[in-house]
Order: structure tokens, then C-alpha cells, then sequence
């Protein structure tokens, strides 16, 4: 397992101290800690992942892109199919899909069927970087080893009610 160089800690919990003030002189704190938890977490993680996903030439956003492709049946995803399933927008996928081709991970596909549409498919490098880039996550545990898999699991369907909420 791939250790993680230990994070500076400060004397004390900046967002125990957030929450303390915010209570003092505004009122509840409760969402606010959560939210503001939920983010630094994010921050963290991301951090950690993208560390992790370094040596492969790719962030996890674009490892994302790159194992849903490999998820799919036909080994190709057309790339409207990859922003829903990411939930991000189309843009993000084209700028995700524009810096993977550059590197020789994926190639874009016309759809013979429907000139409108593209798909996006692994180049055997990209299928390398895939295989290689989620060894490396699983090393790290995806960022969250400081939490045994019973909370993990906790935190997963904890927040299941937030991540179904549709934003559209």
C-alpha cells in the first residue's frame, strides 16, 4: 500500500471553530458544518486521488471518463452518455475527452448511424492507464483509508440522499 505524506495539523479544528463563531452570531450551525465538512473532505480526497493518479499522466476527473468507457458493453460510450453518467456537463466532457486524445488514451468515433453523435473508445495505451491508474487508487483506498470499510460503507449511504437530488 502506497502511504500518503502526513497532513499538517493545525492546534485546532478550523471548522469546529467556524462552527462555534457561526452559532455565536448567527444562529444554527448544524448545515453549515455539514456542507462546509462535505467540501473539505472533497478537497482532501480529490487531493489525494489526483496525487495517487499523477504518475499515470491523468486527474481523476479524466480517470473517471476513462473506466466508465471501460465499463461499457460495446468499449465505446457516446459522449452525452458519459456527461449523464458523470453527471457533469457536456463541456467538461469534451475538454475531459479533448486532453485524453491528446495523449493517446481515447479516439473519438463518428456514429455511422447519427452524424450528431460521437463516441469516445480506449486506445489500447488508455486501456494500460485505466488498469494501471485504479491499481494505484486501490492502493490508496481512494483517498479514504483513515475510515474502516464499516464506515465507509455508513458514510456511502449517509450521503446517498444528498447525491440523488436531481439539479437540472
Amino acid at each position: 500500500m502506497t502511504s500518503m505524506p502526513p497532513t499538517p495539523r493545525l492546534a485546532f479544528d478550523p471548522l469546529e471553530r467556524a462552527g462555534e463563531l457561526w452559532e455565536e452570531r448567527i444562529g444554527d450551525a448544524t448545515a453549515m458544518r455539514l456542507a462546509t465538512s462535505i467540501m473539505r473532505v472533497q478537497q482532501l480526497v480529490i487531493g489525494r486521488l489526483d496525487a495517487a493518479l499523477k504518475p499515470h499522466g491523468i486527474t481523476f476527473a479524466r480517470f473517471e471518463v476513462l473506466r466508465l468507457i471501460s465499463f461499457s458493453r460495446e468499449g465505446r460510450l457516446p459522449l452525452s452518455k458519459i456527461g449523464e453518467r458523470l453527471m457533469v456537463h457536456p463541456t467538461s466532457v469534451t475538454n475531459a475527452i479533448d486532453r485524453l486524445e491528446t495523449h493517446g488514451l481515447v479516439v473519438r468515433e463518428p456514429d455511422p448511424a447519427d452524424r450528431r453523435r460521437t463516441f469516445a473508445a480506449l486506445t489500447p495505451e488508455g486501456e494500460r492507464v485505466v488498469e494501471a491508474a485504479t491499481e494505484a487508487l486501490m492502493d490508496v483506498q481512494f483517498g479514504v483509508a483513515e475510515l474502516d470499510a464499516d464506515d465507509q460503507q455508513a458514510a456511502y449511504t449517509l450521503l446517498r440522499g444528498l447525491r440523488q437530488v436531481d439539479f437540472t
